[in-house]
């Protein structure tokens, strides 16, 4: 592999910018010091974009509805932002998720989950569950068909996209049409291959990943949780298909390639992709790297297809 030279300029320039390392921060200093927007590039128009609350376990829940144009019902994305469960917020994804809905003529409902450390596992899953369950029962209410609903996410969202398919399949309240899992978190540990290659120097490092995984777990065996590390489950079949996407360039890369494989191996209908010369985080950078885009226009057509 060979880091793409859009990727390696950009990590060039944030060298220079010689920022605290993000370990070294404050969880808010986190927040404030994190913003990619500049890299997404311009907001394209959608025909609606309407910001609202649902109803969550431990009080409403913001989310944003992007719905493109056409009279609906449309079949539904339920988006997780990524930031480690600590960072990121649906300012962070509002690119992405104004392409996915106009390319995949679907509903996309971006969901602002609890952050920790202030609120520990399980509540974002319990948030992202809330906002998916609340969007198959109720979803016409935004002119959704609550028969075809996805869910989505990059990073830490792909890990609770990952993680409310599991429990759509174990609770069977309601059934998932699709997942589509960007560079996915999947298992708490930090000893495979990518981890040692990419510990550090491609912007999501090994540090960073430990900082996120000790401020999101209230205790370390939760780590061990089927709702926190879905590659640990022992049983993988009768999931919705999945679309995933790694970065070679991303300590995050064996741990979603394996996923995909144990999905695959389980009889789940697999599409995956991986961006060799990429680094964590592209996906929310179309604006200045061209993998990114390309990202979003597979991920769109794919989710395309699987509502057809």
């Amino acid at each position: 592999m060979v880091l793409h030279p859009q990727a390696k300029f950009l990590l060039d320039q944030m060298a220079e910018a010689d920022e605290t390392p993000m370990h070294l921060q404050t969880p808010q200093e986190a927040r404030e010091a994190t913003d990619f927007s500049p890299l997404a590039g311009e907001p394209e128009e959608v025909a609606k974009v309407e910001d609202r609350t649902i109803p969550g376990p431990e009080g409403d829940i913001p989310v944003r509805v992007y719905t493109p144009e056409g009279e609906g019902p449309f079949p539904a994305l339920v988006f997780y932002h990524g930031g480690g469960w600590v960072i990121g917020d649906l300012e962070s994804v509002d690119v992405p998720c104004r392409m996915i809905a106009n390319r995949s003529e679907c509903v996309v409902v971006s969901v602002d989950y609890r952050l920790a450390p202030e609120h520990k596992f399980p509540a974002a899953v319990d948030d992202a569950y809330a906002a998916l369950r609340w969007v198959a029962s109720y979803g016409k209410e935004i002119n959704v068909d609550p028969s075809h609903v996805a869910v989505g996410g990059d990073s830490a969202g792909g890990n609770l996209a990952a993680v409310t398919s599991l429990m759509a399949r174990d609770r069977q309240e309601f059934s998932v049409s699709y997942q589509m899992l960007i560079y996915p978190v999947t298992n708490y540990s930090f000893e495979t291959e990518s981890y040692k290659e990419n510990a550090d120097d491609y912007l999501l490092t090994k540090d960073s990943m430990q900082y996120f995984w000790n401020h999101y777990l209230l205790k370390d065996r939760d780590g061990s949780s089927a709702y926190a590390s879905p590659l640990l489950v022992e049983d993988l079949s009768d999931l919705p298909p999945a679309f995933v996407v790694t970065a070679g360039y991303d300590p995050l890369r064996d741990e979603g390639e394996a996923y995909a494989e144990r999905l695959r191996t389980a009889g789940v209908d697999v599409e995956y992709h991986k961006y060799d010369g990429m680094i964590h985080g592209f996906f929310w950078m179309p604006g200045v790297l061209d993998d990114g885009r390309d990202c979003i226009e597979r991920a769109s057509a794919a989710l395309k297809q699987a509502f057809e």
